[in-house]
Parts: C-alpha cells; structure tokens; sequence
C-alpha cells in the first residue's frame, strides 16, 4: 500500500520543520498511513526535550479510529506514557485489530521510535443507539466571551522572557475564574480545582473521529498542573525552569455525547489527591449550553527538577 494522508482533504502530516513554525492542529494530528494497520506521526514538545503526551495520545487515536468502520465513533480511551518522546523523529504507530463486535470494536496502539515502545492505548468504537440519558449539572462560570486570553494571562504574571508553547498556536482559551474575586484556581477540603474554555483556532471538518482527536490534544494541556496548584503555578507559557516537573503517567478518556472541538467547551478540573509523587486529576467538558460530552482521567508524575521524570512524555 502507497504511502498516503489518512486525514480529511489529504492534509500533509506536520513534520519536525513544520511543528516549529506554526502548523495547524489538522497537521499536528495528520499521519502517513504505510499500510492498513501502520501509520506514522510527528509530535512537538510538551516539557523541554519531551514530545507532548497529549499529541501521540490524539494521534495514536487517529490510527485506531482509521481501522475501524466509519459509522462507529470512539466512546473511550486508555493510555499508559512508557518513555519520553523525540521530538526530532517521526513516531511510528502500529494497530492491533482486537475485536469487531455487531456494535462494539477495539482496537490496541503500539507507538514506537528506535524500536522501543513509548506509549500504548487501547480505544474502543461503537454504533450509536437510542437509550436513557441523564447527566449532572455543568459548573456556573462565565461564558468564555467575557473572559481573558489564557496564553496573555499567563504571559502577563510571567512577564520576563517566556516561552509560549506549540498548543498556544491552535487551541483558543479562556480563563474562567472561580470566585468574583477572579481567583483562577480554588481549594477546597484536600481538592484543586481549575477551569478554562477551549476550541481550536481553525474551524474543523464534519468528522467526528478529528474532533476527539482534537479533543484528546486539549486535554493534556492544562490537566497534568491541577496537581501542583498548591505548590506552584506550571502553564504553557513559562519565563524560567520550573522547580517541579511533571510526567504523565497515564491517560483515559470517555467521550459521552457529540460536539465540535472548533466550538467553545468549558473544561472543569480538579485534582483529589497528590501522594507517592504522583497527582490524580480529573476532568469533564462541557458545551455552552450545558451538555456533558466527555469525561478525562490522568495521573501524573510530580518531582523536583533536580530529579529525572520518568517515565512520562509531558
């Protein structure tokens, strides 16, 4: 099989000259697909030296959901960060075709570079169905339109020289304070809380398997930092080494309802325990008018500079 784009109007996978100027998030999550079940990605960095977790996670999902027949859509995903990504080689991901059910298929994700396993995800597809539905309530915040550019929030509290990371240049947010007196992050009983609003900056094709890639993407942005809220303040933009670094560990998420990542989604985190050097977050999306869509989980690894992270890639 010919080596070809597996995404929506053949968009040419971003390489390692394009992550560092400016691709889109269409790019960052494009592969080559060499035969049916291989496919082949670049990533860009997260924490210095280190892939972004939350791009080989999308990616990874990309090459499963390309295997699986279209009218079946990933309803959840399982992640584990085996060893830190090389940003300057390509990442090659091979699928394992599990299980085709009459309404459920599985599939497993190797990601490998210099043929080593970095990361592993198992994902899950199926058939929509008519069921009972119910939810809980969405957080009151404010709507996104009334709040401050996340990336000039940050740029501002740090205002020597920064760095503002690759996520900066496709994904849109807004900070959602969590009291009137626009605290951007609570404590509450042992428990960290933080919000903010995100959408990509390009509008998106009708694919529902890009907009959980997307998805997927935006979820390890912020997520991983809810842990060490207490302890220090850790964003995409940073003026200086922080004294704490954080590696993820793993990652699973549950997409419950249809949305459109090129549309505002309030995205609610709290992290309910830090212990052994590892912090446990949490996660839900939310569209503006109040539908739950999909639900994260991730642990993450949290040391002082001065040690080595293993084994995550962010």
């Amino acid at each position: 099989m010919p080596t070809t784009s597996v995404q929506p109007g053949g968009t040419r996978p971003a390489g390692p000259g394009d992550t560092r100027n400016g691709a889109g998030l269409i790019e960052f999550l494009s592969l080559e697909r060499s035969d049916p079940d291989r496919f082949q990605g670049w990533c860009h960095g997260g924490s210095p030296m280190r892939a972004m977790g939350g791009q080989i996670a999308a990616q990874a999902l990309a090459a499963a959901g390309h295997t699986v027949d279209p009218d079946r859509t990933v309803h959840s995903l399982h992640g584990y960060f085996l060893r830190g990504g090389d940003t300057d080689r390509p990442v090659d991901y091979t699928v394992e075709r599990m299980r085709d059910g009459r309404s459920y298929s599985a599939r497993r994700v190797t990601a490998i570079q210099q043929g080593q396993p970095i990361f592993t995800l198992t994902a899950s597809f199926k058939r929509p169905e008519a069921g009972a539905e119910r939810q809980t309530r969405m957080p009151q915040v404010l709507p996104p339109d009334d709040l401050a550019d996340a990336f000039e929030y940050w740029s501002e509290i740090k205002p020597a020289a920064y760095r503002i990371a690759k996520y900066a240049q496709v994904t849109a947010m807004r900070i959602a304070p969590l009291s009137p007196g626009g605290a951007t992050w609570a404590q509450d009983g042992g428990q960290l809380r933080q919000a903010v609003w995100f959408r990509t900056k390009e509008s998106m094709p009708d694919d529902p398997l890009l907009h959980a890639c997307a998805l997927t993407y935006c979820s390890d942005i912020t997520l991983p930092q809810t842990a060490v809220l207490d302890i220090e303040l850790l964003y995409p933009i940073r003026a200086e080494p922080s004294k704490m670094m954080l590696s993820s560990l793993d990652h699973a998420m549950w997409f419950h309802r249809p949305f459109r990542a090129d549309e505002w989604l309030l995205f609610a985190q709290r992290s309910t325990s830090t212990v052994d050097g590892r912090g446990f977050n949490l996660g839900e999306f939310w569209t503006r008018d109040g539908a739950l869509v999909a639900s994260v989980t991730q642990e993450a690894a949290i040391r002082p500079r001065s040690r080595r992270a293993e084994p995550g890639t962010t």
